[in-house]
């Protein structure tokens, strides 16, 4: 069988003074882009001492730590990302998860990839920008919750920075490694390789990976139709030391995925395509105290072509492509004054997004349908973010501010014109100010680290939520369309965590809220006339009084022995609106426990992982209850010398007892893939 499926004036009255304090001590700081230590440590957590920050690690130059701490470490980025403590997958088939964090989508979030921003060319949401990397590109990713992460944007929720594995001038001379790998449950097939030079005046990396994949089965042997999908990305980095202090840097990634298939939708993609390049300058020492200075220019530009040519009887076949072009830069810069560390950036994008849809009709005496579903959208956005570090005894407190203005432009009249049909008075620019503050302070007692923060931001609405025009959502089968009358969505955040680590055992709670002002989410208005042939109504985006989302976690690392190794980790989510509503896709209480045995290049990890029932669900957007599972997966690894070169062998299951589950967070109800074996081998020449 086949399955087919006005608080405000206060802050910003706050947001001010901070300005004034930053500016008054200095002007800009960044992170050290020096070469990176080596990875000693396997975990995939990593906490500076105020920040509230995960680090996911995917890549290592040293080949044996990566393959020993990965359980598979060929597998894709959306894996990658769903086994981190922070981030949850919103998924419509196997291919291109859509990252939340905070139970917030892309929306409200900053993903950027090395800091450049890109956005996706799908009205749907088919091509979340995590799609357009692979984990052959990354060497990590930095995660941060709320306002933490203001550094890479404005948003509510949260920042994700995919950063790009680069050899950074170490001397290694001539390295490369070929790869490949292999799944039983959808034929998946992994090949890849990378040759890379590195010496202390120049480095250049490049690599290479293509996946293909068929249609998966669900727990008990069930087929997913149009879950297959082909990819292949390549990449190269280089730099180039100018003088001691100074090197020239340039990035390129060409991303390509055909034939892939959404079962969760009634549309596939024929062609998602992606060029991203950059060119970036960094100098140790700057003008004055100023140090670490790096200016980066970049461009990407995203081509994505819906159609639903490959599905049997469709009401009427349609063409939905879409583009994105993206034209960025940011400076950033370093000082450090006695107790205070300063940090600052100046950063601006220009993006135009442009959608499509043609309907053809069945009939052939019937005249074609044309619309644009995104009506050449131009957006411009500069902004300023500032910070101050200030380190005391055995105290940190962290202060940061960012103002931004972004303006909007239709540049298509056509596209205007329709919109003017429900907003006749709407102007053809528009311009907001963006804002965000936050004051984070850690402290240490005895062996506890307490970690706490009050912050305010604030986000535009997404392309879609302001001039989106009949966006059909296939999961509570409603068209949406755009409001740009829609005020900024504002968010107050606290945030608290405890960290107790004593000398074998390391236990954590964690928990945060956002009292989310003038929530930005699509409501029905029965009086409009749907466009889509079968959905159920309209919704237009509006703007709700107010929500509010709550996130607590705890989580614990034992070492038993030297190589043994337990990680434990449970997660409550709650999410509601001014009227008790449940909002949607916020996460069931959750759990994940893990045990890893390493020992010189063998290897093991046993992980148990599952959820509760979903009983706090939105029926109103679709949502119905989903039940409780409980998976259990098994992998093991070896490292063979081969000849002074290394051979890396992993093997595993996953949902050993082939489970049949549907999740959250699985766009209508679609079943996660059963019983999996898998295999990947690489060979590593030094």
């Amino acid at each position: 069988m086949k399955l087919t499926y006005s608080f405000w004036g206060g802050l910003g009255r706050l947001h001010f003074l901070v300005c004034i304090l930053c500016l008054g001590h200095t002007l800009l700081y960044q992170q050290n882009i020096q070469a990176q230590d080596p990875i000693t440590s396997p975990i995939i957590d990593s906490i500076l001492t105020v920040d509230l920050k995960e680090v996911i690690v995917i890549s290592s130059y040293k080949r044996s730590i990566e393959h020993s701490s990965q359980p598979k470490p060929l597998s894709t980025l959306d894996q990658y990302l769903e086994s981190s403590k922070k981030v949850s997958m919103l998924k419509r088939g196997a291919y291109a998860w859509d990252p939340m964090l905070n139970d917030m989508t892309s929306e409200r979030l900053s993903i950027t990839i090395d800091g450049m921003r890109i956005f996706g060319a799908c009205t749907d949401k088919m091509d979340p920008i995590t799609s357009y990397v692979d984990v052959s590109n990354l060497s990590d990713v930095h995660v941060e919750s709320g306002q933490q992460g203001a550094q890479h944007g404005n948003m509510i929720g949260g920042a994700l920075d995919m950063r790009l594995e680069k050899s950074n001038f170490k001397p290694l001379g001539w390295t490369g490694a070929v790869e490949t790998g292999y799944e039983t449950n959808n034929i998946a097939q992994i090949m890849g390789g990378e040759l890379n030079y590195s010496d202390r005046k120049f480095y250049m990396d490049t690599d290479i990976i293509y996946r293909k994949a068929e249609n998966y089965t669900a727990g008990g042997g069930e087929e997913v139709a149009y879950s297959q999908y082909e990819k292949y990305n390549l990449s190269a980095n280089a730099g180039y030391h100018i003088s001691e202090d100074q090197k020239l840097q340039a990035s390129f990634i060409f991303d390509e995925a055909r034939d892939v298939g959404y079962p969760a939708l009634p549309m596939d993609v024929s062609l998602a395509r992606a060029f991203i390049g950059s060119l970036s300058w960094e100098q140790s020492d700057f003008i004055g105290g100023l140090t670490n200075w790096e200016t980066k220019i970049y461009t990407n530009t995203v081509t994505h072509i819906m159609d639903d040519s490959q599905r049997p009887n469709v009401p009427i076949r349609m063409d939905m492509p879409g583009w994105s072009d993206t034209y960025g830069l940011y400076s950033q810069a370093k000082l450090s004054l006695d107790h205070h560390t300063f940090f600052g950036k100046i950063d601006g994008y220009y993006n135009r997004s442009l959608a499509e849809m043609t309907m053809y009709p069945n009939d052939p005496n019937q005249q074609e349908m044309f619309m644009l579903t995104w009506p050449d959208v131009r957006t411009l956005n500069t902004g300023i973010y500032l910070e101050d570090r200030i380190t005391l005894r055995e105290d940190v407190i962290k202060l940061s501010t960012r103002l931004a203005f972004q303006a909007f432009k239709i540049a298509d009249e056509f596209g205007l014109n329709s919109l003017r049909i429900f907003y006749p008075d709407m102007e053809q620019r528009q311009t907001r100010a963006l804002k965000s503050v936050s004051a984070h302070y850690h402290k240490r007692f005895k062996k506890w680290h307490i970690n706490g923060g009050v912050a305010y931001g604030d986000r535009a609405p997404s392309v879609s939520e302001g001039f989106g025009f009949y966006l059909f959502n296939s999961f509570d089968n409603h068209d949406y369309i755009g409001n740009p009358e829609l005020k900024n969505e504002k968010a107050l955040e606290t945030s608290i965590k405890i960290t107790l680590p004593l000398k074998d055992v390391t236990v954590s709670m964690e928990g945060n809220h956002f009292h989310t002002r003038d929530y930005i989410i699509g409501e029905i208005h029965p009086e409009l006339d749907v466009m889509t042939i079968g959905a159920d109504g309209i919704k237009v985006y509006t703007n709700l009084e107010y929500a509010n989302l709550y996130n607590l976690s705890l989580d614990m690392a034992y070492q038993i022995t030297s190589g043994l190794d337990w990680s434990g980790l449970i997660s409550y989510h709650r999410g509601t609106d001014h009227n008790g509503r449940n909002l949607p896709f916020i996460s069931p209480f959750t759990y994940r426990s893990q045990l890893k045995y390493t020992k010189g290049g063998f290897s093991a990890a046993l992980t148990l992982s599952g959820a509760m029932a979903q009983i706090n669900f939105s029926p109103d957007f679709g949502e119905d209850r989903t039940p409780a599972y409980t998976l259990l997966s098994l992998s093991l690894g070896k490292t063979f010398s081969i000849g002074g070169n290394n051979l890396h062998v992993k093997t595993g299951i996953e949902n050993l007892f082939d489970t049949y589950y549907s999740t959250y967070s699985d766009w209508n109800n679609i079943p996660r893939m059963g019983r999996n074996f898998f295999m990947t081998l690489s060979y590593a020449i030094n």
